[in-house]
This record gives C-alpha cells, sequence and structure tokens, in this order.
C-alpha cells in the first residue's frame, strides 16, 4: 500500500542473477571443498599420532650422534705414585715416578721419569732411573727408556737406552749399546745382563774396556 504523497526511494544496490560461468565456478568450488576438507583432516589426525614417534627418532638420532663424537674419558692419572714391596727373601723395593697414567683396565702403568730402588741382602742398594717406563705391577716387570742410568753403591754405573728391570728377582738386561764406569775404569758394549741384584754383571756383544791401573 502506497500512502497519498510518498515516492518510493530506488534501492541503493541492485541485484543481479549470476552468469552460467560464475555458477559453474562456484559448483566447481563446492565439490572440491568435499574432497579437501576430509583428506586434511585425516592428514591433521596422522600428524597428531605420529608426532611423539618423529620426535623420539629425532632424539635418538642426537643421542647416537653424541655417543660417536664424545671423546672417551681420559686415563686413571696419578702425581708422585710411590709402589712397595719386597721379594721372596724379604728385601724391599720401590718404584716411584713423576707422573704415572694407567690407560686400561690392567694394572699396567705407564711412567714419566721412574725411579727404581732395591735392597740388596747386605744393605747394598741399586738405583735405576730413566726418562720414561712400563711397569706391570702383577709381573712386577719394568721396562724403561730413554737415558737408563743404574746405579750401584760400590760406585758402578751403567749408561743405556733401554733395559728390562725383574724388580722381584733383582735382575736386570738390555741389548742397546751400554757404557760402564767404576772403580775398575770404564767399558763400553752392546748389551749387558745383570743379575743376582746387581753382585754379577755381564757385558755381552763387542765390549771395549779400559781398566784403572792397566798398561
Amino acid at each position: 500500500m502506497v500512502l497519498p504523497g510518498r515516492h518510493l526511494l530506488a534501492p541503493s544496490r541492485q541485484r543481479r542473477a549470476p552468469t552460467s560461468g560464475q555458477l559453474a565456478r562456484r559448483r566447481f568450488l563446492v565439490r572440491w571443498t568435499k574432497r579437501l576438507l576430509p583428506a586434511l583432516a585425516l592428514l591433521l589426525l596422522a600428524a597428531v599420532a605420529f608426532w611423539p614417534e618423529l620426535e623420539g627418532n629425532e632424539d635418538r638420532s642426537r643421542v647416537s650422534f653424541r655417543r660417536t663424537v664424545q671423546p672417551r674419558a681420559e686415563a686413571l692419572r696419578v702425581v708422585n705414585p710411590r709402589y712397595q714391596g719386597i721379594d721372596d727373601q724379604n728385601r724391599p723395593f720401590t718404584v716411584t715416578a713423576l707422573v704415572g697414567q694407567q690407560p686400561g683396565s690392567a694394572e699396567i702403568l705407564e711412567l714419566d721419569a721412574p725411579r727404581a730402588d732395591i735392597t740388596l741382602t747386605d744393605g747394598a742398594w741399586v738405583h735405576l732411573s730413566a726418562r720414561r717406563g712400563r711397569f706391570d705391577r702383577p709381573a712386577q716387570h719394568l721396562d724403561l727408556a730413554g737415558e737408563v742410568t743404574i746405579n750401584h753403591d760400590d760406585g758402578t754405573q751403567l749408561v743405556t737406552e733401554t733395559a728390562a728391570v725383574e724388580i722381584e728377582a733383582g735382575s736386570a738386561s738390555g741389548d742397546s749399546p751400554v757404557a760402564a764406569q767404576g772403580g775398575f775404569g770404564t767399558l763400553t758394549a752392546e748389551g749387558f745382563r745383570l743379575t743376582e741384584r746387581g753382585a754379577v754383571i755381564l757385558f755381552t756383544g763387542q765390549s771395549h774396556a779400559v781398566l784403572e791401573g792397566g798398561e
């Protein structure tokens, strides 16, 4: 019903009917939206379900990598080690060093500046020293290397480069060139054998001696 004297205003926006092309595009979007939404939902559920497993695999990979690059623990290191014992005849011996390192589980020590003191039956002694050594504690075996020096308290001194010492037996031997000096004079040889806890010294190979008081 239109009141007299009033005029209707024209609508501010005039609706237009969609074209056939627009209708086709709308139907295409609706059809693919119906297909994509379930697929996205399944993908989301799968991600939620498998995310902890993926994180676990990542963590295990990181742990494995750390174990590969992590350096090994240092060897057991002792400053100023001192080892004492007695042989089967109750004669004492002592092995000392500036530093001792035990690289493995076995009781074998690498020694810096090792020293060994062996007491003889008559109260005399033999002192051995070197730049480095290797001490097998269960076997009481000491390998010396580098300026190996053996001193007997009677004044005899032997200098060589390598020596193997059986501490409990009180014996030592070496196949490197050796120089000896003492009250008898001087002597050089290709090796030596020290037995009976220093009471007997045998020089091996070609030897040359200059005796005190000799012609």
